[in-house]
C-alpha cells in the first residue's frame, strides 16, 4: 500500500490548526465558557506525522492529549469544541468532554483518560483486526495506539506489548515522550533516556525519532507501518517531544525548570518547520499570512458553531448507557 509523501506546507497548516484549536479552548476556559483540559501544545508534530501515514482502514486509540490526533485525522473543530462545551452537536452528544472523545466515522475508537488505558484496549482492537482480516471478511487495517512516557512506566505497557508480540498483532505503538508525567519529570521515574529499548526485551521492534519534526515522524511511521502490514507484527515508535504547557489548564508550570522550558520552546515544531520552509524558499511571508487567515477563519467558524449548538435535552440523559 502506497502512502503519498507528506507535503511540508500542509503539515505546517495542520499543526497550526491544532495549536489554534487548543489556544481557543484555553481562551474559552479562561472566560468560563469551557472546562479545563489537557493540551498537546508543543506536541503537534507526532500527531500530524503519524496520522498522515495511516489509511482510512486503520484505527486509532489515544489518550487524554487527543486533540492533535483527532484534528490530524480530519475531525471537525466545531464538533470538537461543541463536545468539550457539552453541546448536543459534539461528536459524542456533549457527553465526553475533551478527555473521552470517540468518532467512529473517523476510525477513532476511543480517547482514554485513564493513563495507559488505551494500551490494554489496543490489544483487543488489534486482535479483532487480525481475526477480521481473513478470507471472506476482508477487513484490513492496523491499529495506532498513542500514549505518553508516563504510561510506559506502568505494568500494562509490558503486558500489552508482550501479548501483541506473542499474538502477532498489527499495532503501531506511538510513545509521545513529552518528558513530563503530569507534574513529575520522567527522570524521576526512569533511569533510561527513553522507553524504546524496553520493546526489544518483549520481542517488539522499535525506533526513536525527533518528535518535533513532522516530516521525520512521517517517514519513520511510514516505514514502521509498512513493516506491520507485511509481517502483522507490532512496532514501537518513540517520538521525543515536549509539553510546552502544563499538565492541565490552568497550570502555571511553577515546577518546570525555566532553562529546560526555554530550550524546548526554541524547538517549537511549528516555528522550526516554518523557518525551515522559509530557508528553502518553499514558503513566503504571504503564504504564511494566508495560512494564518484560513486557520483563524476555521476557528472563528468552529466557535460560532459550538456557541450555536444547543445543550442536550433531558431525554438524552439515559441514552448511550448500559444500565
Amino acid at each position: 500500500m502506497t502512502i503519498r509523501p507528506l507535503d511540508p506546507v500542509q503539515a505546517l497548516e495542520r499543526m497550526m490548526l491544532i495549536r489554534a484549536y487548543e489556544e481557543t479552548l484555553i481562551d474559552l476556559h479562561g472566560r468560563g465558557r469551557a472546562a479545563g483540559t489537557c493540551t498537546s501544545v508543543g506536541q503537534e508534530a507526532p500527531a500530524v506525522g503519524v496520522v498522515s501515514a495511516l489509511t482510512a482502514d486503520d484505527l486509532i486509540l489515544t489518550n487524554h492529549r487527543s486533540a492533535g490526533h483527532l484534528l490530524a485525522r480530519g475531525a471537525d473543530p466545531g464538533r470538537m469544541l461543541a463536545e468539550v462545551m457539552g453541546k448536543q452537536d459534539g461528536y459524542c452528544g456533549g457527553k465526553s468532554g475533551s478527555l473521552h472523545i470517540s468518532a467512529k466515522e473517523l476510525g477513532i475508537v476511543l480517547t482514554s483518560t485513564i493513563v495507559g488505558g488505551e494500551l490494554a484496549l489496543a490489544t483487543g482492537v488489534g486482535l479483532s483486526r487480525t481475526m477480521l482480516n481473513q478470507p471472506g471478511l476482508n477487513k484490513p487495517g492496523i491499529v495506532a495506539c498513542f500514549f505518553g512516557d508516563g504510561a510506559a512506566t506502568e505494568g500494562r505497557f509490558q503486558e500489552s506489548l508482550n501479548l501483541a508480540a506473542v499474538w502477532k498483532l498489527p499495532i503501531l505503538y506511538v510513545c509521545e515522550n513529552n518528558q513530563w508525567q503530569a507534574f513529575v519529570h520522567r527522570k524521576e521515574t526512569m533511569l533510561a533516556d527513553g522507553i524504546a529499548g524496553q520493546a526489544a526485551a518483549l520481542g517488539v521492534e522499535s525506533a526513536v525519532v525527533d518528535g518535533n519534526d513532522p516530516l521525520a515522524v512521517f517517514d519513520a511511521a511510514s516505514a514502521a507501518i509498512d513493516g506491520i502490514r507485511r509481517t502483522g507484527k507490532p512496532f514501537l515508535l518513540e517520538a521525543m517531544t515536549y509539553r510546552l504547557r502544563g499538565h492541565f489548564e490552568p497550570d502555571d508550570q511553577g515546577y518546570v525548570d525555566k532553562a529546560e522550558l526555554a530550550h524546548w520552546r526554541d524547538r517549537d515544531p511549528i516555528l522550526c518547520l516554518r523557518a525551515r520552509l522559509e530557508r528553502e524558499g518553499r514558503l513566503t511571508a504571504d503564504a504564511v499570512a494566508a495560512i494564518e487567515a484560513r486557520v483563524r477563519a476555521t476557528m472563528e467558524a468552529a466557535t460560532a458553531f459550538a456557541d450555536a449548538s444547543p445543550y442536550p435535552g433531558l431525554d438524552a440523559l439515559t441514552t448511550d448507557v448500559y444500565a
